[in-house]
């Protein structure tokens, strides 16, 4: 069939640094198009450009062979062109239905409200999902969101629905039925360009898969021809053999963290573990076991009202970050745009805000010179690659962020480093570095405990992995010996004793 939309030689700079070069991607109605590539390479800047906010320094956009201006998002819209993306935006004090059609501006001003919920309800039924249309959209799922999203887009016949990493916060059932809907979509002709670094996902979803690196196209090709290796090579343009394997363990058997039936009310309750010095340990389970709150709990932002909790053989009590920080605990957020990073403020202050006291000259001023230099010696030990220490971090990779995120807390000098959700949202190149880095870590002696949905990353650094199911350790395995299958049983359908 002919496309409905192409880009051809698409080219985007930004300064001096081109973010777009020469880039072409024709996407063909009633077909599912994954896009893939590194942080970094240009997916967001193409986005952008497709969907009305960036105008291209050159090439052009074609739709149904015609070259089009999209100048605005409300130009594409009507050319068809929506995006959906991690974060749903939706307005969480209107309702499902309101959401749906509020960006028609051509509706009466005096609403049939009984008509628009029963319209809203059969959007939302096209993609094989029932919603109550009154609902208030802050009381729904992500997933929901997500839904609802889509259903407004399909409100304005949406032609092309670009996908950008729409799974990257849902539960494995949540990212089946999101799959669910994106191939009801195809069936119903709409062109789907989906994205995501997940790459299991693009080969049980995709018809064709596209690789692009720094700005440029590298290969298109029918996901039947191409294989997760083949499409790693193309993605980082090197060799990931081995990155991922695992590493001998660098645990010292020295207990440092020793926690003792640890409760929070309604949350969680009687989780117990030990961590050595050096020691990776991976919490496992589903989306909602919890595994998060008890990480707060250590770290004092939602303190447990129940257990014990001793460091290094000293037993003590946690109310706040400020304490769990005094007594060398660090907490990496899985959140790192909402909560882990001041995204417009430069790397240097990022770097430094944990520990201004440490940066407190004569009479209060802050010592430039030392903050530089710290985080100067930062940028070269995690290779966080930024044109200088200047730049608003929301202008970096999700990978360079996760980075300034783990170097802002290994500031703090931590004996024990919590990282949550360490790569969601980063590419396989940058995922491998973040890995050596946590190994150099333990190497170290600090112990580190990950939460990761991630089984593959879990099984690739964990010394030991503990599960969690509804608030509940449900078993626990040693690195070497666990399998994917063994863990996802447990996460799934564990009996709590």
């Amino acid at each position: 069939m002919p496309p409905v939309l192409e880009m051809r030689n698409i080219s985007k700079s930004f300064g001096g640094t081109a973010a777009l070069s020469g880039f072409s991607l024709v996407l063909k109605p009633g077909r599912i198009h994954a896009l893939v590539g590194e942080n970094g390479a240009g997916k967001s800047t193409l986005i952008k450009t497709m969907t009305g906010i960036h105008q291209p320094d050159s090439g052009e956009i074609l739709v149904d062979g015609q070259p089009v201006t999209l100048r605005g998002t409300a130009a594409a819209q009507r050319a068809g062109i929506a995006a959906i993306y991690q974060e749903p935006m939706v307005f969480p004090d209107l309702s499902v239905a309101e959401n749906i059609f509020i960006s028609h501006q051509n509706r009466p001003q005096l609403i049939d409200w009984s008509a628009l919920n029963d319209e809203a309800a059969a959007m939302v039924a096209r993609l094989g999902v029932t919603l109550d249309p009154t609902r208030s959209a802050a009381e729904l799922t992500l997933a929901e969101q997500q839904t609802v999203e889509i259903a407004r887009a399909i409100s304005l016949n949406v032609r092309v629905l670009i996908m950008d990493e729409p799974s990257a916060s849902l539960s494995e059932h949540e990212v089946q039925r999101l799959f669910g809907i994106a191939r009801s979509l195809r069936d119903q002709g709409v062109a789907v360009l989906y994205i995501s670094h997940r790459l299991e996902e693009i080969f049980a979803l995709a018809d064709t898969v596209t690789v692009m690196r720094d700005g440029q196209h590298i290969s298109t090709r029918p996901v039947d021809q191409v294989t997760q290796a083949s499409m790693i090579a193309e993605m980082v343009g090197r060799d990931m053999a081995g990155r991922f394997a695992r590493a001998p363990s660098k645990t010292t058997g020295e207990v440092l963290l020793k926690v003792s039936d640890l409760s929070r009310n309604g949350v969680f309750r009687n989780v117990s573990f030990t961590v050595n010095k050096g020691e990776i340990l991976c919490f496992s389970g589903l989306v909602g076991a919890r595994r998060t709150d008890v990480a707060l709990a250590l770290f004092g932002v939602a303190p447990a009202d129940g257990g014990r909790v001793e460091l290094a053989g000293k037993t003590v009590t946690i109310t706040s970050p400020a304490q769990a920080k005094a007594l060398g605990i660090a907490y990496v957020s899985e959140d790192r745009r909402k909560l882990g990073l001041a995204l417009t403020e430069g790397i240097t202050p990022n770097l430094t805000l944990p520990m201004l006291p440490k940066y407190s000259g004569p009479f209060g001023w802050l010592d430039r010179v030392r903050e530089l230099a710290d985080a100067q010696a930062f940028r070269d030990r995690l290779n966080i690659k930024a044109a200088n220490l200047t730049v608003p971090v929301g202008t970096l990779s999700g990978g360079n962020q996760q980075k300034v995120m783990l170097a802002k807390w290994l500031n703090t000098r931590p004996r024990l480093l919590i990282v949550d959700e360490p790569t969601r949202g980063i590419d396989v190149g940058a995922k491998a570095e973040v890995h050596q880095i946590l190994r150099s870590l333990a190497a170290e002696g600090v112990a580190i405990i990950i939460i990761s949905s991630d089984l593959p990353e879990v099984l690739s650094l964990a010394d030991r992995i503990i599960v969690m199911r509804e608030g509940r350790i449900v078993g626990e395995f040693k690195g070497e010996e666990a399998t994917d299958e063994a863990v996802m049983h447990l996460a799934v359908a564990a009996e709590v004793a």
